[in-house]
């Protein structure tokens, strides 16, 4: 016997979200299907909503449901610093953090030839044209891998001649970990940024 064709569609749309493969998308279709109308109508009011207000900021590009966004609105932010991140939900992380107290741009991605992401494809114009406006230091804080790592020497060798500061986030060995169980590259990272005490 076969799944009823709504239900069918609900998995199919379901496995397009990452992460979710056939028995996940099925697991949560059956889980949608035995909840109470009003939690799902819940749901599926989020989902438009998010899709109805929630845009990208017009200044760093990150997600807001007003634009430019707070962290560009605010007065309480260096707007002498720019932290580069590759995707929003890395300005989140960094929030985390209570620490950094500039502006942020959203890089959109990370440059990656294998699946033809080029320096066109990321939002690197808006950063060039902020750089501009008196910044005096940019933060290059892309993914510790082989994407992240091309996209800030590239952005380094755009920026720099610009006469900004450019500096790279700090990279090694994770608190709470032991040496024993450290790469060569981590190790290599960790001892590159080292600082004195």
């Amino acid at each position: 016997m076969s799944l009823p064709d709504p239900l069918l569609r609900l998995i199919e749309e379901l496995q397009r979200l990452p992460g979710i493969g056939p028995k996940g998308a099925q697991r949560l279709a059956f889980h949608l299907l035995k909840t109470p109308r009003e939690h799902t109508d819940r749901l599926v009011d989020a989902v438009r909503d998010v899709k109805e207000r929630v845009t990208y900021c017009s200044v760093c590009n990150n997600i807001t449901d007003a634009d430019p966004c707070a962290y560009c609105l605010s007065v309480d932010r260096d707007r002498h610093v720019i932290c580069v991140v590759e995707e929003p939900q890395n300005v989140t992380a960094i929030e985390r953090t209570r620490e950094f107290k500039g502006v942020y741009h959203v890089l959109m991605g990370a440059l990656s030839p294998l699946q033809g992401i080029g320096p066109d494809d990321l939002k690197i114009k808006g950063l060039l044209t902020r750089v501009t406006n008196g910044v005096r230091e940019i933060i290059l804080a892309t993914n510790p891998n082989v994407e992240g790592e091309a996209t800030a020497i590239y952005l380094a060798r755009l920026l720099k001649p610009l006469g900004v500061k450019v500096t790279r986030i700090a990279m090694g060995v994770p608190v709470g970990s032991d040496l024993e169980y450290a790469d060569e590259i981590t190790m290599h990272k960790a001892l590159e940024g080292r600082r004195e005490v």
